[in-house]
This record gives structure tokens, sequence and C-alpha cells, in this order.
């Protein structure tokens, strides 16, 4: 009978697309009469040994070699790439290495927009922006170098049933604001804000960390298509062939406040056609936010933030900034404990 391990990574070529169904049935009806699964690999991919060894070596491909990288895990993946935390000989440092997927560096559409991600990283510094060392090519390979983050993304943490009280989704807010309109003061609108391309770090700090779908103010999505993660449209953003604008991306930050202290998406279907339904024609209702003990002024963010005529809507970051600075100030002003605690203190040393 053919080893587990055998017949596992017989599966992994499948499920990673380097050998078709009927070829791998073919080398396992080999394989269990008493068949070399390398050997017959060889036969069926036309490769050489060494080949074959690479692919075990990398896990069929999804594990990249990279000359000057070593690779330590895989840490993450999206739609178009994977990313890996490495160590880069040359600098000593760890590092994160966005890997383009074969399928689709296939597409030119896909690769360039790749290319731009990372070349517009590497241009943007800000202290809540993830750092972007620049793009590369190995072969047909190509890959983006990043700041290493210690951290999880908050979809992450939401998937986990992590739930922030008031207080920490504010702060999250203020952060991820105050580097949005630094990048709306270079032009650059996110179109993509969502929990997912946030990152909470080990030490606290917090991180935008994509720029995928960013674009300068005032562009339009080609074909007038919808541009971002449906979840988080603004409605016209769901119309299709609205231009990059600040409040759009105002919406998308205001459906991941919800998000982060109702523990739920406001609009939500398993087709997305229905979600872009809804996020044009449905009305904010969340009784969680009426039941859960929050205050008027996260009702009036959420609500401000998300209102479907854009007009209604915050008009700059600054804006918000300034309101969501207002109302934590006053948090801390009203914080008797913290207050109680700082006396106490105050007092032992004064001993």
């Amino acid at each position: 009978m053919p080893s587990k391990d055998d017949v596992a990574f017989l599966a992994l070529l499948v499920h990673r697309r380097k050998l078709n169904k009927d070829l791998a049935e073919a080398v396992f009806a080999e394989l269990k009469r008493g068949g070399d699964l390398d050997r017959l690999l060889e036969g069926a991919l036309g490769c050489s040994s060494e080949d074959v060894a690479k692919l075990r070596r990398t896990r069929a491909g999804e594990i990249p070699e990279i000359p000057g990288y070593d690779v330590i895990q895989k840490i993450g993946s999206g739609g178009t790439a994977d990313v890996f935390r490495v160590h880069e000989k040359k600098s000593g440092r760890v590092i994160a290495l966005k890997v383009l997927r074969d399928d689709q560096a296939a597409n030119p559409n896909t690769k360039k927009a790749f290319v731009e991600e990372a070349r517009l990283l590497e241009k943007l510094r800000h202290p809540g922006l993830v750092e972007g060392y620049g793009v590369a090519r190995y072969g047909e390979l190509y890959f983006s170098r990043l700041e290493y983050i210690d951290g999880r993304t908050l979809l992450e943490m939401l998937d986990d049933d992590t739930r922030f009280d008031e207080t920490q989704a504010l702060r999250i807010v203020l952060a991820v604001a105050e580097v949005l309109a630094w990048l709306a003061a270079q032009d650059v609108v996110h179109r993509d804000v969502k929990p997912g391309n946030i990152m909470l770090a080990a030490d606290g700090r917090v991180k935008l960390i994509d720029l995928g779908f960013a674009a300068c103010g005032g562009e339009r999505a080609k074909n007038d298509s919808a541009v971002g993660t449906v979840q988080y449209l603004s409605p016209e953003q769901c119309r299709g062939g609205a231009a990059a604008d600040v409040r759009s991306d105002i919406y998308s930050l205001g459906v991941t406040l919800f998000h982060l202290v109702v523990g739920r998406l406001p609009f939500d279907s398993s087709d997305d056609r229905e979600v872009l339904r809804m996020q044009v024609m449905q009305s904010l209702s969340s009784p969680e936010l009426k039941s859960r003990g929050l205050s008027h002024h996260l009702h009036y963010f959420v609500e401000k933030m998300m209102a479907k005529e854009v007009e209604l809507r915050y008009q700059s970051f600054q804006e918000l900034i300034d309101d969501v600075q207002g109302q934590l100030a006053g948090r801390e002003s009203l914080d008797f404990e913290r207050q109680a605690r700082e006396r106490a203190k105050k007092g032992g040393r004064a001993r």
C-alpha cells in the first residue's frame, strides 16, 4: 500500500494544480501496484528527479525558494498572493515576503497591480503604514519585500470571537483614520478599508497593511466596476464607476467600526449581489448597538460614517479625527477608576 506521505503529496500536487486529476489517478494506480512515486512523477510531469525533489521540498511550490532568503513560515494568504516571514541573509533582519501566486502572475493586469502596490508602499512612509522595501523577480516569481509585523489582523481576531470594547474600537479607528488622512494628503485613496487590512501589533501599534486597490483621488474604476471588498463598500462604490473619494473610505471605516463593536457585519449575505443591493438600499439597523451599553456618541459616529448619502457623512478624515479625539479625551477625564489609581501611585511615592 502507498504510504500516507506519498498519498498526501499526490493530493497536494493536484490541489496546487501541478498535476491534473486524470494523471493523478493513473499515477495512484501505479503507486498501488508498488511503483515509486518520484519516478512515476518524473514520467507524468516530464521532469527531472531534481524537479520532483524541489516539488517535495517546497510543498508543490507553496514555499518559495529565492536566493538570499530563508523562509521561516507562511503567515498569510490573500486573493492574489501569499505572505511569508523570512530571514534576509544580506541584512540579517526578519522581513515579510509577499509572493504573487503563479496562477495570478499569468494575468498581466494582476501582475501590474502587484508591482504598482509594491512601488507605492516603497515611496510612502508613515508610522501607521506597513513599510515597503521594493519589488523584485526571480525567474517567473514576483515578490515584494515588506516590514514584518508581529501581530494579527483585526479580521483574524474577530474570527476568533475577540470582541472590542468601545474605547478599544475608537482608538483603532482613530489610528487608521490618521493614516488615511495622511494618505489623502498624498492624493492617495485606499478603497479597501476593512479589518483584514488592519493589523494590531503585539506592542499595541495599529498598522494598515495593504494598498492593493489604492488610487489617486478622483480616479475612476475601469469599466465602471465596483472596487474593493463588497461587505465594506460604500453605496456609491456598489453602484460602480465611483471616483476614488475619501468619503468612501470613511464609509468603509464606519463598517469596520460597526464590525469591531458588534461582532458581525451590518449587511451580509452569501450572495455578493445581495450585499451590494443592501449597501445601496437597506437602512442601517442594529439592535446590538442599543443593547450593549454603547454610548450615544458611538451611535452617532457609526451612523454619520455610514450615511447612504455621501453629503451627510464626514467630509474629511480630519473632521472625524477631531470628533473621535474629543470623545476619547472626554472618556479619559471621566475615568474615575484610572484617576484613583494614579492618585494612589502618587500617594505611595510621596511616602
